[in-house]
C-alpha cells in the first residue's frame, strides 16, 4: 500500500538528488517574490495516476504552493485535458516540476498499459497481476499505478509469501529432497494465512506440487494447449497462475485457457512515460 510516509520518504529522496544544493538556476534568475501558476497539461490520451505523489513534489519543496488535481487516480483522460494546476511562489514551482513529472508520467505511463491489458481480458475469470520486476525504491509507487489501471498487485516482497520458483526446485532437486514432503514440511512451520505458490515449467511437475498443498501453481512460458491441459489437471485444487512472456497480443488467448492470475511483468519493467507537461501560464 502506498502510504502518506512512503510517499514522503520516496519524493523527498528525489527532490534532494535533483537539487541538492537547491535550484542554482531558479534562486539566481527569479525574483524572489515571483509567483506562477502552471497547469498539468495531457500530450496524449491515458489514465491518470499520482495525484498525491505529484501534489507532494510541490508541498515537500514550498509548503505555501497551492495544488489543485481535478481528475482522480484511475481516471481516463485525453490529450489536451488539464489534469492538475499549481500556483504560488515561482522559484518552489520550478524546482519541484521535473520530480513532479518524473513521477506522474511514470506512473500514468503504467496505469495507461494495465488498464489495456485488463480490457484484453474482460469477460474471461483472468486477473491481470503485476511482479516483483520494478524499479528497486519504487515498488510501492509502482504497484499503485498498476491499481489504478484496474489491475492487482502480486506479493509485495519476499517476506509476504512462499513462492518456489525454478531455481528453488533445481537447490532441492541437487540436494536430494522430494518437492511434496518439502511443500507439506514449509506448510506445517508456516501461519495458516501464508500463501503458497510453486512455479512449473513442464506438465509433469504439477502432481507434485498439488500432493504438497500448494495454493496457486504457477504455470510459466505454456504454450496455450499446455495451459488447457494445466488448468484440466489442477481443477478445484489449486488457484492457476500463468506468467512468462505475456504480451498485449497474447494476453486474451492466455486469459481464454480458463486461468485464474495472469502475471505481466512488462505492467512495470517496460511501460513508458506518458507525455505530460508543466505548462506556466501566460496572462
Amino acid at each position: 500500500m502506498l502510504t502518506p510516509a512512503h510517499i514522503t520518504r520516496v519524493v523527498g529522496a528525489a527532490l534532494e538528488e535533483d537539487a541538492p544544493w537547491g535550484d542554482l538556476t531558479s534562486t539566481t534568475l527569479l525574483p524572489s517574490d515571483a509567483t506562477a501558476t502552471a497547469d498539468l497539461v495531457a500530450r496524449e490520451a491515458g489514465i491518470f495516476s499520482g495525484g498525491d505523489v505529484f501534489s507532494a513534489a510541490f508541498r515537500l519543496t514550498d509548503p505555501t504552493i497551492s495544488i489543485d488535481v481535478h481528475v482522480g487516480d484511475g481516471d481516463a483522460f485525453a490529450a489536451g485535458d488539464v489534469l492538475a494546476s499549481v500556483s504560488g511562489p515561482a522559484r518552489g514551482i520550478l524546482t519541484a516540476e521535473r520530480i513532479a513529472l518524473n513521477f506522474t508520467q511514470r506512473m500514468s505511463g503504467i496505469a495507461t498499459v494495465t488498464a489495456a491489458y485488463v480490457r484484453a481480458v474482460e469477460g474471461t475469470t483472468a486477473r491481470i497481476a503485476d511482479t516483483r520486476k520494478t524499479t528497486p525504491g519504487l515498488r510501492a509507487i509502482e504497484r499503485h499505478a498498476v491499481l489504478s489501471g484496474g489491475g492487482h498487485n502480486h506479493r509485495h516482497s519476499l517476506s509476504d509469501a512462499v513462492m518456489a520458483k525454478d531455481n528453488h526446485l533445481a537447490v532441492l532437486k541437487r540436494s536430494g529432497v522430494d518437492l511434496a514432503p518439502a511443500l507439506r514440511d514449509a506448510l506445517s512451520r508456516l501461519p495458516h494465512t501464508t500463501h503458497v505458490v510453486v512455479e512449473v515449467d513442464r506438465l509433469d511437475q504439477i502432481p507434485a506440487v498439488l500432493d504438497g498443498g500448494a495454493h496457486t501453481v504457477l504455470l510459466d512460458n505454456f504454450s496455450l494447449d499446455e495451459l488447457r491441459a494445466g488448468v484440466a489437471l489442477i481443477g478445484d485444487r489449486a488457484q492457476v497462475e500463468a506468467s512468462g512472456g505475456v504480451t498485449l497480443d497474447t494476453v486474451a488467448g492466455i486469459a481464454a485457457t480458463g486461468v485464474d492470475v495472469i502475471s505481466v511483468g512488462a505492467l512495470t519493467h517496460s511501460a513508458r512515460a506518458l507525455d505530460l507537461g508543466l505548462d506556466v501560464r501566460i496572462d
